[in-house]
């Protein structure tokens, strides 16, 4: 690390961790100086006598979030922090990072022993923004005591009414929009723009009672007929006595090959998000094609199961993670044998005792794939129960997440509403009994009632 002294604020309420971070800092640079505390309350007051290089902080604390203690990017100077969790959540993460921290950190043995090396990081990361930061500072003030003066800018520089009229126009006009300031000067601006981005600019035109500088990215008219990007630069210049509007300073720049490249890049997404849900789609009819007597099965159980969850508020997200976990819940069952999977009669002990590990065999070959993590959740969890009776892991209650408790009602009530090689299906009213005879027992009671007044909905239909 580029310091002499590195001082090290660590907010851990567990001693092993806390322990282990410190053990790891010991271990490898005699240079650091850690001091800890348990609580957000102790890290303001510590805050306050000392600023520290680093700050290593346990995301939930006993008395809040250590997210509490992010700059938010006001202030993109403020102290670095790595935060931890004892859990990923992808959701957090991303907030986390956009809040201002430079790492975000799953905890384990391994990564806490690693401290060491993600601080040196994080301090060089920090150190290269902040230097960044000042140099993007003192551009943005040499630009705005001169560029409304530059007749040579690259950038157009306007001044205009607040109708739109065009009082001045910089030689940039040619370059960007084939115009020469005098074919420009006397014009409505307005006429140039997009009719889609019209409104947007006018509603910038009324101005406010302040030095606010905005910027908004719109489309004009070239002279050759073709629409260009524009990203435009406007203040309101106010009459010192009345406070009244006079006239609208701008300063608008071509960003065409920029929004060019960033609708490329969306539509390559795109191309690969429908390229992974091609697969998940291949995935699922490979697996009715071998299992013949439970085809329609997944497209059922998943339906139902989005109708289900959009009753509990999800977000489109959540949902759609959702979706591709109920696509793929019995994805393990690939590794599973033909003899029992599709035997014509009960499995034996020893046969269901294999037939029990496809959780397993679903989370080893779906894992692997970054995208689908957040969707492993009911493949992976989809045969626990409310009363610790399920596998793999035989959790219990809320310790099952909550997309795998409302799968685990859907797939049930799906597989006994439907013809097996063993049995035929059973009548619906002696399957909603079941259901509700197994509430609190296998199935979340408060689940189990928002899953009834779905299906009562979809009987009446």
């Amino acid at each position: 690390m580029p310091y002499d002294t590195i001082n090290i604020l660590l907010i851990e309420d567990e001693d092993p961790h806390a322990e282990l971070i410190q053990r790891a800092f010991e271990d490898q640079d005699t240079r650091v100086h850690i001091r800890r505390v348990k609580s957000l309350a102790e890290a303001r007051a510590q805050l306050l006598r000392q600023e520290p290089s680093l700050i290593i902080a346990d995301w939930r604390l006993p008395d809040g979030e250590s997210m509490e203690l992010l700059p938010n990017r006001q202030d993109p100077l403020a102290t670095p922090i790595i935060l931890m969790t004892s859990y990923g959540n992808e959701r957090i993460a991303v907030e986390a990072l956009k809040s201002g921290a430079l790492d975000y950190v799953v905890k384990s043995p391994e990564s806490m022993l690693d401290m060491p090396h993600l601080a040196e990081r994080a301090i060089e990361q920090w150190a290269a923004r902040a230097e960044r930061m000042r140099m993007q500072k003192a551009l943005l003030e040499s630009e705005a005591q001169f560029r409304l003066l530059a007749e040579n800018a690259s950038d157009m520089i306007s001044r205009l009414t607040t109708d739109g009229c065009m009082l001045y126009v910089s030689p940039a006009c040619n370059t960007i929009l084939g115009y020469t300031p005098e074919e420009m000067t006397g014009r409505i601006c307005f006429d140039l723009i997009h009719e889609k981005d019209r409104r947007m600019l006018k509603i910038l035109f009324k101005g406010e009672a302040n030095d606010v500088t905005k910027t908004i990215a719109h489309r004009a008219m070239h002279k050759n007929g073709q629409y260009i990007w524009l990203e435009s630069s406007a203040r309101a210049i106010h009459d010192r006595q009345s406070d009244e509007i006079i006239e609208i300073q701008a300063s608008s720049r071509d960003i065409t090959e920029r929004k060019n490249a960033e609708e490329a890049l969306q539509l390559a997404h795109q191309s690969l998000q429908d390229a992974y849900e091609r697969t998940i789609e291949g995935w699922v009819r490979a697996l009715d094609l071998r299992d013949r007597e439970t085809e329609g099965h997944t497209q059922r159980v998943t339906e139902l199961t989005l109708k289900v969850a959009g009753k509990l508020g999800f977000t489109d997200e959540e949902l759609a993670h959702i979706k591709r976990g109920a696509l793929l819940h019995d994805m393990g069952k690939m590794a599973i044998p033909d003899d029992i999977l599709q035997k014509p009669g009960p499995l034996s002990e020893a046969e269901w005792e294999k037939m029990r590990r496809h959780p397993i065999y679903a989370y080893e070959m779906l894992s692997p794939i970054s995208y689908l993590h957040p969707a492993l959740e009911i493949p992976f969890y989809h045969h626990e129960r409310w009363d610790g009776s399920g596998y793999p892991r035989g959790l219990k209650g809320e310790e099952i997440p909550l997309a795998a408790r409302l799968f685990a009602i859907v797939d049930v009530w799906d597989a006994l509403c439907s013809d097996r090689p063993y049995r035929k299906k059973l009548p619906r009213r002696e399957v909603v009994e079941y259901i509700r005879e197994k509430s609190g027992t296998l199935f979340e009671p408060k689940l189990v009632d928002v899953f009834l007044s779905v299906i009562e909905i979809e009987s009446d239909k």
